[in-house]
């Protein structure tokens, strides 16, 4: 492994707060949203998830990239997020299978990140003043400079992301035996979620972010799937009018995260920007109908407005999150379409929610 130097970094936030430490990565300066995840494990997954496309990760586990990167690990076709920060970083890694480390991988993708910073009095004031933008740089400690630099970082709320992370093109994925045919509306899938789906037998045919319903509706599938995604979800207005048209038709629909709130908003219910999103492989959900409680996966800084919810004649709350009573899923009463706000593909992560795949395979052999 050759040997890497550091330089000094800095780390910015809306609020005037500055943290020193070194750099990590690639030598520049990047903005954005500061969020935090608190997963002990899985660094290469939560990079390379879509649904972070333009924030800055704080790591609250200490050490990252000890065990390096490999190819197998991705959750799309590159790194998502703008910029890391952690406390411990890792410029060598002793895992066998490794393919190289996470310093060369983030200099490849471009990745600016700051390391050696007190992540734990950073996360305090994080969760206790709420999300807020935040620049980080390893090239200049000119604070005047980085606040009109941060000054241009747009708030994520009313930010339409989806469009950034989309596939271009329509792709497909087949098992040896297709029993079901799903189009998957993708606001920025996680490989996982259609590895899932071909694994109970599903034919997928991935569409852009803004297809219209016709355009699905002409491959002629058993059912939607719409996918996790970035932004603010009242801002991806073409996915909820596609949503809006699956459910008029009565075509059985499965979404997480994004396609959550999808299902939510097509339904007139409000989402709003939490004071701090949920990201971490530990959040405690309690099914309401069966009564069992699991472990989950999230990733999200937007939320379902629980007060609508209440008052809304054909919605119903199927999960709660046992830490703030917030929505974790909804479906309808007349139509074969329900939700989730967590991630049950979780890749790595706890599989106590893997249940929903199979949910929505039941949905679509009773609605063939």
């Amino acid at each position: 492994m050759k040997k890497h130097t550091t330089s000094e970094a800095i780390l910015l936030l809306q609020d005037g707060t500055v943290f020193t430490g070194k750099s990590l990565g690639r030598i520049g300066t990047t903005g954005g949203e500061l969020c935090f995840n608190t997963g002990m494990t899985g660094y290469q997954e939560i990079f390379t998830d879509p649904s972070y496309y333009g924030q800055l990760v704080v790591t609250t586990f200490s050490h990252i990239g000890n065990y390096g990167v490999q190819s197998d690990e991705v959750e799309s076709g590159k790194v998502q997020i703008n910029g890391l920060v952690c406390k411990e970083f890792s410029h060598f890694f002793s895992r066998k299978r490794a393919e190289g480390s996470l310093q060369d991988y983030f200099e490849k993708a471009g990745i600016v990140g700051i390391c050696e910073i007190d992540t734990r009095a950073l996360v305090r004031h994080i969760r206790d003043k709420g999300a807020m933008n935040g620049i980080i740089s390893s090239e200049t400690a000119d604070v005047a400079a980085l606040k009109q630099r941060l000054a241009e970082v747009p708030s994520m709320a009313g930010l339409e992301l989806s469009s950034h992370v989309s596939t271009p093109e329509v792709y497909e994925m087949k098992p040896e035996v297709v029993k079901y045919r799903v189009a998957v509306l993708d606001l920025g899938v996680k490989r996982n979620s259609l590895n899932n789906l071909v694994a109970r037998g599903c034919e997928v045919k991935v569409f852009p972010y803004d297809t219209s319903f016709e355009e699905m509706e002409k491959w002629n599938p058993d059912g939607y799937f719409i996918s996790n995604g970035p932004g603010d979800p009242a801002a991806t207005t073409i996915a909820i009018e596609s949503v809006k048209q699956i459910l008029d038709k009565n075509r059985p629909m499965f979404g997480i995260c994004m396609g959550h709130q999808m299902l939510a908003q097509a339904n007139g219910i409000a989402t709003y920007k939490m004071h701090n999103g949920h990201r971490g492989l530990n959040h405690p959900v309690k099914n309401l109908i069966t009564g069992l409680s699991e472990i989950t996966s999230q990733n999200h800084g937007f939320v379902v407005d629980s007060e609508q919810l209440k008052n809304h004649p054909d919605v119903e709350v199927t999960h709660i999150n046992l830490n703030d009573n917030t929505v974790e899923g909804i479906r309808m009463k007349s139509k074969p379409a329900f939700s989730v706000q967590y991630h049950p593909e979780s890749s790595p992560g706890p599989h106590d929610s893997v249940y929903l795949f199979d949910d929505f395979i039941t949905l679509l052999e009773q609605n063939k």
